[in-house]
């Protein structure tokens, strides 16, 4: 016992014991004395050149491809098959499955090419007995403007005989029919629309080709009996067809005469009317040529008259034009003054304002400049008083740095320089009256240097300038010499 299982495009038929018939399934366990075939739905083509004949007996070939393979859609009782497991179920036979009479085909040949042969002879015979039994009961007619009839009717016949089979038409294509071997049906329809026009015996020709090359043959088998008719007739007959023969010629040469005399009559008939159409043209030429002549005259005056008046209303439209044009100009030129005018003024306060913008601009920036420097200066005046120990050591510096001391020396020594001074004493205090009137000249001096240090005392309290030592000595210790101390 074995587990079977198709491939996708193939099914299984399984055969032997407790199988009445053949089960087609995909997979089943195959048990001994049971024998299982796998076989291949997949549709082939099949392309046949048929050779078939009309109602009329018109023979043409065929091409059609049909693609056929077995219904897998018409499964019977398969939809509801039970896989056979040990001895406890056993599997429902497929009953009106068309896969089934598609195995019970196929097993008519163990070798598979062969299987194929006889699948593909059998398919190819019901198209092609199919095919002519129906094209047989139409005409070339009906199968040209019934196209699609025509197929559907094949595909129905076709599918009601491979039923018995279960096969399928997947797809029927039939091409453009053409002509059978010795047959030349379609080629004289391509010829009669072709040359339809030349003359009305080919037209005949062309239509006789319709039922084939029969009709041309009739025609030619009548005239070679005629001709053969005419041979047979013995000698008396022969005088008596001479005779009718030669009433002919005359009516026929009796008749040539009254023809050609109706064509020369109808010629110089036709010769008089075009002779008098040719005048009647002319005259209607001369009048519409005098019309012409008449139109074109009246046309010149106009056209004068009109030119004239188109002149002189350019003439006057020029002269309104540049009286325009002159206003126009002044008026441009008195605005352009006045707009030059308004531009120098507005230009010219412009300037006086941006003159005085930048004059301002310029001293506030100056005297930020100037604050700048003087706040600098004192910055540096006061780290300078504070490294010489206060505002007299940094004004001490500042005088010894700027010579001034040498300056008032210079100064001094100039204004006493050739002098002989002489100095009076005058003294009336208590000191003249003490010594009789006769007071000492160092108490005097003594007196005045006693004042000094008061003096520069108040002058330091007020102003906070302190005199150099070197000129004045230490207030305290010169105030203390003038205590006595």
């Amino acid at each position: 016992m074995s587990y079977k299982v198709s491939a996708p495009d193939e099914y299984l038929a399984i055969t032997g014991m407790s199988i009445k018939t053949v089960k087609i399934t995909k997979a089943a366990w195959v048990l001994p004395f049971q024998r299982c075939t796998r076989f291949s739905v997949q549709p082939r083509d099949y392309a046949m050149d048929l050779q078939a004949m009309t109602k009329e007996k018109l023979q043409f070939a065929l091409p059609v491809v049909f693609t056929v393979g077995p219904d897998v859609n018409q499964r019977g009782a398969n939809t509801n098959l039970e896989v056979e497991v040990d001895d406890d179920a056993v599997a429902r036979e497929d009953r009106g499955d068309s896969l089934m009479k598609y195995a019970m085909l196929l097993a008519q040949s163990d070798v598979k090419a062969q299987q194929s042969h006889h699948v593909e002879s059998i398919v190819k015979g019901i198209i092609e007995g199919e095919t002519r039994v129906l094209v047989s009961s139409m005409t070339m007619e009906e199968i040209f403007a019934e196209r699609e009839v025509f197929k559907k009717r094949i595909f129905r016949n076709i599918q009601s005989e491979l039923n018995a089979f279960g096969l399928k038409i997947y797809n029927a294509n039939v091409k453009e029919l053409k002509d059978a071997p010795n047959s030349v049906y379609f080629k004289s329809l391509s010829q009669k629309a072709h040359e339809g026009a030349i003359n009305q015996s080919r037209i005949e020709v062309a239509e006789a080709q319709l039922r084939g090359n029969v009709g041309e043959a009739q025609r030619k088998g009548e005239q070679e009996r005629e001709i053969a008719k005419i041979n047979a007739e013995t000698a008396v007959q022969k005088t008596d067809r001479d005779i009718e023969r030669a009433q002919a010629e005359a009516h026929l040469n009796t008749r040539q005469t009254v023809l050609t005399r109706d064509v020369d009559i109808a010629r110089v008939a036709a010769q008089r009317m075009l002779e008098s159409k040719d005048e009647d043209l002319k005259r209607e030429v001369e009048i519409k040529r005098a019309a012409a002549e008449i139109e074109r005259l009246r046309a010149r005056d106009v056209v004068k008259a009109t030119i004239a008046r188109e002149s002189q209303q350019q003439a006057a439209d020029a002269a309104a034009y540049q009286i325009a044009a002159n206003a126009k100009a002044e008026q441009e030129a008195r605005q352009r003054q006045a707009d030059a005018a308004a531009y120098s003024i507005r230009v010219d306060a412009e300037a006086a304002n941006y003159a005085t913008q930048q004059a301002a601009d310029a001293d506030v920036f100056r005297k930020l400049k100037e604050a700048e420097g003087i706040s600098a200066t004192a910055d540096a005046y006061l780290k300078l008083s504070q490294a010489f120990g206060g505002p007299a050591g940094l004004l001490q510096y500042m005088m010894i740095e700027k010579g001034t001391y040498v300056e008032l020396a210079k100064a001094n020594a100039e204004a006493i320089r050739g002098l002989a001074p002489k100095i009076s004493v005058w003294n009336t205090g208590k000191a003249g009256e003490g010594s009789g009137g006769n007071a000492d000249g160092a108490e005097t001096m003594r007196n005045v240097y006693q004042m000094l240090p008061p003096l520069m005392s108040t002058i330091n309290e007020q102003t906070g300038i302190t005199l150099p030592e070197w000129q004045f000595g230490k207030m305290n210790a010169a105030r203390d010499a003038m205590n006595g101390n």
